[in-house]
């Protein structure tokens, strides 16, 4: 059972859903299901993710936070809905996505040094084969500056710790200059100074009205920074502002009941 502290209002009164009119600057989910073999891991999901908001989707273990992404970007198979970008679905338009996955899904023994992880954010604009321009290389460093990761530049990969690794893949999705950004779950086994960096760069892109979706488990202090909120557990239980998601019969719907919650006076 957990306890979660959140600063909302005492006795206030939110809606559950938020009801905006879809727009060709957001990604709109409709009716999206994803089925693996006989399980069905989602469920008829509706939301929209809106630019110049960090969205968190947020839900207990095996609630389908990760597949949801996965299925957005085509990773795994939707067995029914549509997910539309800019009026066109989105599984054409991954140039335009930068996707970090799971630090667990990444082999770290791979011979590669910081560098090459992070030009390797520039191949897509660059073109398969092609020597890498001048501005590719001021923008790589650009990256590794911005996330305090220039010094490790000729280090391998894999002797690095957790928090300089997914640093390091912060900086390859900026080297990108995609307008999607989509990160699952960024924070695990990292330390402070990390986490403070990841947050900082997700505040900069929302602010420059870039599109950032995070995957995350943990309802802590760190739920502040976060704009806007997808509560699944296979299916869609609330969306909107965290004002709107986060209130209690949301989360026990959620967690099964298995959450004590306090409400705090603001």
């Amino acid at each position: 059972m957990r306890t979660i502290n959140f600063p909302l209002k005492a006795n206030a009164v939110y809606p559950m859903q938020d009801t905006l009119t879809p727009t060709t600057t957001s990604i709109n989910i409709a009716h999206a299901g994803v089925h693996y073999r006989t399980t069905e891991a989602l469920r008829d999901v509706n939301c929209m993710i809106k630019p110049g908001r960090i969205t968190g989707i947020f839900g207990p273990n095996g609630a389908g936070k990760s597949t949801l992404m996965k299925a957005m970007l085509g990773l795994v198979p939707l067995s029914s809905g549509t997910v539309l970008y800019q009026n066109q679905p989105l599984t054409q338009q991954l140039e335009k996505v930068a996707y970090i996955p799971q630090r667990s899904q990444i082999d770290w023994t791979y011979p590669a040094t910081v560098w090459d992880v992070v030009m390797m954010g520039r191949v897509k604009k660059t073109g398969w084969l092609r020597s890498f321009s001048a501005v590719s290389r001021q923008e790589t460093k650009n990256a590794l500056k911005r996330v305090e990761m220039w010094e490790y530049c000729d280090r391998p990969i894999g002797e690095l710790s957790g928090g300089q690794q997914q640093r390091v893949f912060l900086a390859r999705a900026l080297a990108q200059q995609a307008d999607i950004f989509c990160f699952d779950e960024p924070l695990v086994g990292i330390d402070q100074k990390t986490q403070t960096v990841i947050f900082e760069v997700f505040h900069e892109l929302a602010a420059a009205g870039k599109i950032v979706l995070v995957v995350n488990h943990d309802l802590g202090e760190s739920i502040t920074n976060f704009d806007n909120l997808i509560l699944l557990n296979r299916e869609l239980i609330a969306t909107g502002s965290r004002q709107q998601v986060l209130t209690k019969e949301n989360l026990y719907s959620a967690y099964n009941g298995q959450v004590i919650y306090f409400e705090d006076a603001a």
